[in-house]
């Protein structure tokens, strides 16, 4: 089903004549541009409305020329019109509801007087086909400057100094960085968000990105070691573990209608099996990623389906270490998005024994089949 399907179908269940997305993942979601001027406010310059014929861009005529130049992408021009209003008049909102009838029924993805609150979140679910090319080149490209920065990392550089590399290696193949953290060897341990200070490096260090570009979100996260604490490869490969466990249960639950709390079971048994069955506690393990950097966090009990295609970030972490990447899951096989190939790579197996308990069918039974799934894993690099 293609985005606009998906539209008339959530206009007709919900008995609306127009639907209106503001904020800028879900206009990105529909148009494949970027409607952000200035990162710091919730909405975009441009709305983007759709009343299952057309799609209608609404923005200020100071920015009318360029939204229609270079941020549709995805639209049809012979389907889409591009409305303006003087930037001095009016807000987005009050723009939208002057566009909406008196008697008409429609909803948006901000306040706007008189009309609905749409929730655009399973809309976006699952990918189409040109996301998932899109989520490829982001993944790749992300990967890639992640792990050109940390190859030249030394154990005296400051965690501002890194990050800064980061930006400036991310920026230069047009994709911006809503999350930078970089973890020297003593936070590291400490935080399980290790914004960066001006603290030096020391022995080791993690770096972690959740990045963006055209709507679509990318995370993950390298380990660099000069001289690597002796429990840090043990702790690595148990969290790269329990993120292959997380994987190998998302597998299972989107073949048999589960959900993100089956999948949540499953990282908390695969905690327990490698040995640190309370590290789950200390940080949130990720979930479903695409236009926004989770578009649900797994925790216990959540009812969220569990779909494909669809992308994947989870992120354990135990003490000190953590194991994070952004996997596309499609027809049940799984593609590692933010991967270059060169880096130093650990093979890893699921807990099997954590499926037994973790998927159920709502009526007690539970399915007999284990976890089985075997990957290859970013393992520590280690640099002199």
């Amino acid at each position: 089903m293609d985005k606009r399907e998906r539209l008339d179908d959530y206009l007709e269940r919900n008995e609306l004549e127009s639907v209106w997305f503001a904020r800028p993942n879900a206009f990105a979601w529909l148009t494949g541009g970027n409607s952000v001027v200035d990162r710091e406010t919730p909405t975009g310059v441009a709305v983007a409305g759709y009343d299952g014929d057309d799609v209608r861009i609404v923005t200020t005529n100071n920015e009318a020329n360029r939204i229609e130049d270079e941020e549709l992408p995805d639209l049809d021009t012979d389907a889409v019109s591009v409305e303006q209003f003087g930037w001095q008049t009016d807000s987005l909102a009050k723009a939208v509801a002057a566009r909406v009838g008196k008697d008409e029924r429609a909803a948006a993805d901000i306040d706007v007087p008189g009309l609905e609150r749409v929730d655009p979140t399973p809309l976006r679910q699952p990918l189409t086909e040109q996301d998932q090319e899109r989520y490829r080149r982001l993944g790749r490209e992300t990967a890639a400057a992640v792990e050109s920065v940390c190859r030249e990392l030394r154990t005296g550089d400051s965690e501002h100094e890194v990050a800064s590399a980061l930006r400036v290696a991310l920026s230069a193949r047009n994709i911006e960085a809503p999350v930078i953290l970089v973890g020297g060897s003593e936070r590291a341990q400490r935080y399980r968000h290790y914004t960066p200070t001006d603290a030096e490096l020391g022995d080791y260090a993690l770096v972690s990105v959740t990045t963006e570009r055209a709507g679509l979100h990318a995370s993950c996260t390298r380990t660099v070691a000069f001289d690597a604490p002796e429990w840090l490869t043990e702790r690595h490969e148990a969290a790269a573990r329990v993120e292959t466990t997380a994987l190998a249960a998302t597998r299972k639950a989107a073949s048999t209608g589960g959900t993100a709390g089956d999948v949540f079971t499953a990282i908390q048994d695969a905690y327990d099996e490698v040995g640190y069955p309370d590290e789950w506690m200390e940080h949130h393990q990720g979930g479903a990623a695409g236009f926004s950097g989770r578009e649900w966090i797994a925790t216990p009990g959540h009812e969220a389906s569990v779909v494909e295609p669809m992308a994947y970030a989870w992120n354990p972490t135990i003490e000190g270490a953590k194991s994070e990447d952004t996997v596309l899951l499609a027809d049940g096989e799984f593609e590692v998005l933010t991967a270059t190939d060169n880096w130093p790579t650990t093979t890893v197996e699921a807990v099997a024994s954590a499926g037994d308990a973790a998927l159920g069918n709502g009526t007690g039974d539970e399915y007999s089949l284990e976890l089985e799934l075997e990957l290859e894993r970013p393992a520590v690099l280690e640099l002199d």
